[in-house]
């Protein structure tokens, strides 16, 4: 299934923005370029919302018919069970994460210890954790970490995109990852010259005109076929002013969706 992300909305939702677009605001935005999930991803508001709050959320999501997804940063053992306990809420089956979160980032002996102490709750509840290939962590050690717990419930958010910042390359990525993916999160990315020609900018391309292999990574993945979600989000730098910006957020999300639905 293909859907939509927090950080599709990331200058709409925020404080920049003239009015700045709600949860809500964005669920109803999703039914209405024709996608069915939205994956609520380092959305800080989300932990502030107090029980009526949530279930409102949760009841207007499950109204426009829209699958929910969670996405947060850490693994210590509270975090784990504040999403899984959100993600009943939700009815979401799939709660994204990393080993670096608002308390520091864990090492790989306390991901394992901690991820061993939370996943059997996981399990038991049918929902997926997935955690994402990120610059501050190898993908080899990601790997072997997901590997060596060997859990049903714990796999990989891949996103190539990430690791770049590693000097890993995007490709690499994809194929030491591809059996263990359970989500992937769907951005281009580009390295555009500085002014005078001094060193580069890493950020966000309008989806097919970057450097991201996305067919390559369909080939190797194949997330249609195993019922991997595929999230749509972007990098994309400001633009000058919130019109703008907004403008050109929301034209790479209608690229983006067209773009993967034209692609098999």
């Amino acid at each position: 299934m293909i859907g939509l992300g927090t950080y599709a909305f990331f200058w709409e939702h925020s404080e920049r923005a003239r009015t700045p677009l709600s949860l809500v605001g964005a669920f109803e935005r999703t039914r209405e370029l024709g996608a069915d999930l939205f994956q609520i991803c380092d959305y800080a508001p989300l932990e502030a919302m107090d029980a009526a709050e949530l279930a409102d959320a949760a009841s207007a999501a499950r109204d426009l018919g829209l699958v929910i997804e969670l996405g947060t940063k850490g693994v210590t053992p509270d975090r784990l069970a504040c999403f899984l306990d959100l993600a009943g809420v939700f009815d979401a089956s799939l709660v994204r994460s990393m080993l670096s979160g608002p308390d520091g980032r864990a090492t790989l002996a306390e991901a394992d210890r901690w991820l061993r102490g939370a996943l059997p709750r996981f399990e038991a509840a049918g929902v997926a954790l997935a955690l994402e290939t990120y610059e501050q962590v190898a993908t080899a050690d990601l790997m072997s970490l997901v590997t060596a717990i060997d859990s049903p419930s714990l796999g990989i958010c891949l996103d190539p995109a990430n690791v770049v910042a590693r000097l890993e390359l995007p490709q690499d990525c994809v194929a030491q990852t591809a059996a263990r993916v359970v989500n992937v999160h769907a951005k281009d990315f580009a390295f555009d010259r500085q002014p005078g020609w001094v060193g580069f900018t890493y950020s966000g391309a309008r989806m097919g005109e970057g450097l991201h292999d996305y067919p390559g990574l369909l080939e190797a993945v194949r997330p249609r076929e195993r019922g991997i979600n595929e999230i749509v989000e972007h990098w994309l730098p400001w633009q000058g002013d919130p019109e703008t910006t907004i403008r050109t957020e929301r034209d790479w999300t209608r690229t983006t969706l067209d773009y993967l639905r034209s692609i098999r």
